[in-house]
């Protein structure tokens, strides 16, 4: 799950610059509000989620390990 949205992100929204695990994407301009929205729709396709708006919060998304355990955490529940 980790490397697929990294994948995703690299190849999609930063062209194919490789990003850390705890890189900050929103606060360093990274990925913009378009970005998460981007990002949202290929994780609710990918995994068979639904993403509500009250959880588009940086601590759910602000990094690519944030965004890999809020997705853990939503295919578990």
């Amino acid at each position: 799950m980790h490397e697929t949205i990294r994948e995703f992100i690299e190849a999609d929204l930063v062209l194919e610059r490789e990003i850390t695990a705890d890189e900050p994407l929103l606060l360093s301009g990274m990925i913009d509000s378009l970005g998460v929205m981007r990002i949202v729709a290929f994780l609710e396709a990918s995994f068979g989620i639904k993403i509500p708006a009250s959880d588009l919060k940086i601590s759910n998304f602000g990094t690519l390990n944030a965004i890999a355990a809020y997705v853990a955490k939503r295919t578990a529940a």
